[in-house]
């Protein structure tokens, strides 16, 4: 049989839990307002994502849909006997649309244009600028390792 706890160790339990709620409240708006904070300052600016996201699903999205179809449309026409396709030429076809897709997903990153202004429909010109931003982004992080060992 259980035994009655104490109204001081009710009132205590009750004390904690509404201490414990209090603080990590008080620490989740202190967190977001970090964060805010932070995302102003770095990163890549809205614009500039919104046009990366819409490079990449062209570039890199209508190739993977299309690799994923080679299986598809193989599997249609080997059932309905309309033609006879070896596994091995579904499965190159289907590869090559798939690295396809590898290359537009990085094309689609590298030839978006940090300006206001959404520059070129193809955007080959922003490409070795945007390298160049990259190196310079991880170079900092190597220079701080180099410098601990």
């Amino acid at each position: 049989m259980k035994k009655k706890q104490s109204k001081k160790r009710k009132q205590n339990k009750k004390k904690n839990n509404y201490l414990e709620k209090t603080a990590f409240a008080n620490l989740e708006k202190t967190s977001n307002t970090l964060a805010t904070s932070k995302q102003s300052s770095s990163g890549i600016p809205k614009y500039v994502a919104d046009r990366m996201a819409r490079r990449i699903f062209f570039t890199a999205g209508i190739p993977t849909i299309l690799g994923m179809s080679v299986f598809v449309v193989s599997y249609i026409i080997v059932t309905r006997n309309i033609a006879e396709i070896p596994p091995s030429s579904t499965i190159a076809i289907s590869a090559l649309f798939f690295l396809l897709g590898l290359a537009g997903l990085s094309f689609g990153i590298l030839s978006a244009s940090w300006d206001k202004e959404p520059g070129s429909f193809f955007g080959i010109e922003n490409i070795p600028m945007n390298i160049q931003r990259a190196k310079a982004a991880f170079k900092p992080a190597t220079q701080n390792f180099e410098d601990k060992t």
